[in-house]
């Protein structure tokens, strides 16, 4: 792929930071916050975030286990978050390129339908099962979602950037 100028050569990510990482953010989401509708979900935007950067290390399949953990947690419908999480992964791997092109904040942009249809879907199937619809505060949490994303960015890549000075060591 071509980079864009200005854009920094990263270093090789290792597997185990990127599955740390989505444990933490699995465990930011087992925090009992209460029922908070608007609450933006950390683990779909990390789940994101590697499917965009590294999608060869995080796939559907992690995608759908989390998101059965997560149903398990929250006694929801089985299968509703893991439905959402894997089209959220298949939608976010079938667009990296174009995701990647973009600068931080219009990948966010481009990002925000992709945290609605997820919300959208896990509302359609808990209608479907009988439940009752969550309201409008829940069009929060997608827009907290695209908010994140510079920020987790900019987290998750930091390990990746190389020294600012090279020198006879360190040659690029």
């Amino acid at each position: 792929m071509i980079m864009r100028t200005g854009q920094p050569l990263l270093l090789p990510v290792s597997p185990a930071f990127i599955w740390i990482t989505l444990g933490l953010a699995f465990l930011v989401n087992l925090l009992p916050l209460g029922r908070l509708v608007w609450m933006p979900d950390v683990l779909a935007v990390v789940l994101v975030f590697w499917n965009v950067h590294q999608p060869r290390h995080v796939g559907l399949a992690a995608a759908f286990v989390f998101g059965l953990c997560l149903d398990v947690h929250q006694a929801a419908l089985l299968g509703q978050h893991a439905l959402a999480y894997s089209a959220l992964s298949f939608a976010a791997i079938a667009l990296q390129r174009r995701i990647l092109w973009l600068p931080v904040l219009a990948q966010a942009l481009q990002l925000l339908p992709l945290f609605a249809l997820s919300y959208a879907l896990i509302t359609l199937v808990r209608l479907i099962a009988g439940g009752v619809a969550p309201g409008w505060l829940t069009l929060l949490a997608p827009l907290l979602e695209a908010a994140l994303w510079p920020v987790l960015t900019w987290l998750l890549l930091a390990p990746q950037r190389r020294a600012p000075n090279p020198d006879a060591d360190r040659p690029l």
